[in-house]
């Protein structure tokens, strides 16, 4: 039995979830969250991982791993590469995925698995970010949208108008002149989720992808992106490409923080540590 950490650092946000490991009683006991939003990212990761620490009424924990850019956090016993980690915290969370659609604030990569969460082919949207959650963040800043109302807004649209640009500049660009011809903000928002489920379901198809796909990272909880994407596999399956089902969860944004955190516990079992890798008292 151990009590591992596992801290996702992203450009956009800190995501920590504290998990038991062991006798048949994997769970995941607190979770945190916190937004850069121009701060220093030691500071965030000290928010994100206090959070999760307090909401799991723990003071001691075995291993401390990290993800994603949080390969210098002072706190961490061990760090673990954002492929494997999305892998194996989808499996966690949903043991029939064999693919993970990871969607962050400046890209989106689909990674392959088997069933035990080995890495068995990964691909990435190119480095434009009109396919990523910053670049939808700024689209809903504009039209004066609430990120928590895109999805709703999303599903209510009547004709949604197509964004043809996967450049990012250029897309903004369709969406002013799309506001100046007096274009609803609900159908320029589905024009833009179809335009990047499109490129997703180009993404998965590539990878050969098939069966149940894990939607991770934060656009996971955006109703309308998921409506478009399980909308463009159907199509695809239409024309004969490989039937794929996208699923998620509530804790979809924490699959990266829930894999490091496993993989933690793994590696602490492997190489035979002992004593705890974090105390309270170390950061009172």
């Amino acid at each position: 039995m151990s009590v591992t950490a596992g801290i996702d650092v992203g450009s956009s946000a800190v995501k920590a979830a504290i998990l038991r490991m062991g006798e048949g009683e994997d769970r995941v006991l607190g979770h945190g969250i916190a937004r850069v939003r121009r701060r220093s990212v030691a500071e965030v990761v000290a928010e994100a991982f206090d959070a999760a620490v307090a909401a799991a009424g723990v003071g001691e924990l075995d291993y401390v791993a990290t993800t994603g850019e949080g390969e210098e956090t002072p706190i961490a016993t061990g760090h673990f590469y954002g492929m494997t980690t999305h892998a194996r915290g989808a499996l966690h969370l949903e043991p029939r995925a064999r693919a993970v659609l990871d969607i962050g604030a400046l890209h989106a990569r689909a990674v392959a698995m088997d069933d035990r969460g080995k890495v068995l082919g990964y691909k990435m949207t190119s480095q434009c970010a009109s396919g990523s959650g910053q670049f939808l963040e700024n689209i809903a800043r504009y039209l004066g949208v609430a990120q928590s109302d895109i999805g709703a807004l999303s599903l209510a649209a009547e004709k949604p108008e197509a964004v043809s640009s996967i450049c990012a500049v250029l897309a903004e660009t369709d969406v002013i002149n799309m506001v100046s011809r007096g274009l609803g903000a609900a159908n320029i928002l589905r024009g833009i989720h179809e335009s990047m489920a499109g490129r997703f379901a180009r993404l998965l198809h590539s990878l050969g992808v098939e069966g149940v796909v894990f939607l991770s990272g934060g656009l996971a909880a955006d109703d309308g992106l998921a409506a478009a994407l399980q909308a463009a596999l159907l199509q695809g399956a239409s024309r004969g490409a490989r039937p794929i089902e996208v699923v998620r969860h509530p804790m979809s944004a924490y699959a990266g923080a829930i894999g490091a955190a496993i993989w933690g516990a793994f590696r602490r079992q492997r190489v035979g540590m002992e004593g705890a890798a974090w105390t309270a008292k170390a950061t009172a």
